[in-house]
């Protein structure tokens, strides 16, 4: 049976994000020290080319993926990645939670559905039997967790202190219980996986 399965990184002081995130610098202001898992090793912005994840981040990626059938993003990531130039980075269905998808363009690479309940019965359709990544941003994985949606939740804790940016649970008032799944450890991150339990 399909999940939902949420994965974000974040930093050992809570922050998924450093200061002025926003487009073209979506992991903000020294942000990109989180996704140092993500690329084998340091990039920034203004790299042309990013090499891959190597390892045992590679080997993360590829289990994970290799259980995925559709993902659901929100608006302000898919804002803040530049649209990713218009092209699916997943080459899966990719759904986008928006509150105006009639001012978005239709039989592109993404499709653009209102509310993350919608999007995410759209996803498990497209997905035919494998689990729904749910990506970023923090609020997008904060309302699938307080609504219940969430089967699994994937932690990737970077080994950096940010002081500053926006944070997974800021604002978030309910209680959750976890099951722990599982920890996988590379240089770059540490993936601690969760089982959500129903409330």
């Amino acid at each position: 049976m399909a999940k939902l399965v949420a994965a974000i990184t974040t930093s050992i002081d809570g922050y998924i994000t450093g200061p002025d995130d926003g487009p073209g610098r979506g992991l903000g202001e020294g942000g990109e020290r989180l996704h140092y898992w993500v690329f084998g090793g340091p990039w920034t912005y203004s790299d042309e080319t990013r090499p891959a994840a190597t390892g045992e981040d590679a080997a993360w990626l590829a289990e994970v993926t290799s259980r995925i059938g559709a993902v659901v993003g929100g608006r302000w990531t898919y804002e803040a990645a530049r649209h990713w130039g218009d092209e699916n980075p997943w080459e899966l269905p990719f759904f986008i939670v928006t509150h105006r998808p009639e001012e978005e363009p239709e039989g592109g690479e993404f499709q653009f559905v209102a509310g993350l309940e919608a999007a995410v019965q759209r996803a498990i359709e497209a997905a035919d039997g494998k689990d729904v990544h749910l990506m970023g941003g923090a609020d997008i994985i904060r309302q699938a967790l307080a609504a219940g949606l969430v089967d699994e939740l994937t932690l990737i804790i970077a080994p950096v202190v940010l002081g500053a940016g926006k944070r997974l649970f800021d604002g978030f008032s309910e209680s959750l219980e976890l099951d722990q799944l599982g920890v996988r450890q590379s240089p770059f991150a540490t993936f601690i996986g969760y089982r959500v339990r129903p409330s």
